[in-house]
């Protein structure tokens, strides 16, 4: 198992440091162009729902654990900002709490779509932790 983790400020331009990060380190899986692309969307969901739900327009750490077990990919993006309320309501398709800022609410239905697994666990006034997982078929070459 190969392991790696980055810690960073919710700030806006650190969304792409962290998906290219995270699509560097899932190179080991040798994947294709399709798979790392629905690694990078899925972490860009992530991340920018730390930024703007999360600590909504205030600073806080969002953290990522990536390990590759085999040939999955296992991610874990964390934040300690403000939690959501009705986790099962949140992942509904275009549910979202900003309506007013043209947010679509399907940063949870793409990150599901784009991954083999996906959950949501979040407590209020402490943060919010999604896990996903990508497999990457018989290409890996690391374990």
């Amino acid at each position: 198992m190969n392991e790696m983790n980055l810690r960073f400020l919710s700030r806006s331009e650190n969304e792409v440091f962290a998906r290219n990060a995270v699509a560097a380190f899932a190179l080991l899986l040798n994947p294709t162009l399709s798979e790392l692309s629905d690694v990078k969307t899925a972490v860009s969901e992530a991340v920018t729902n730390c930024i703007v739900h999360a600590y909504r327009g205030g600073e806080g750490w969002i953290e990522i654990v990536c390990k590759i077990d085999g040939n999955r990919l296992h991610i874990e993006i964390s934040d300690g900002g403000k939690g959501i309320a009705d986790v099962e309501k949140a992942v509904q398709p275009f549910f979202t709490t900003l309506a007013d800022e043209e947010r679509s609410g399907m940063g949870f239905t793409i990150m599901q779509t784009f991954m083999d697994e996906f959950a949501v666990k979040s407590n209020m006034g402490e943060g919010t932790r999604v896990t996903m997982r990508k497999d990457f078929g018989e290409k890996a070459n690391v374990g």
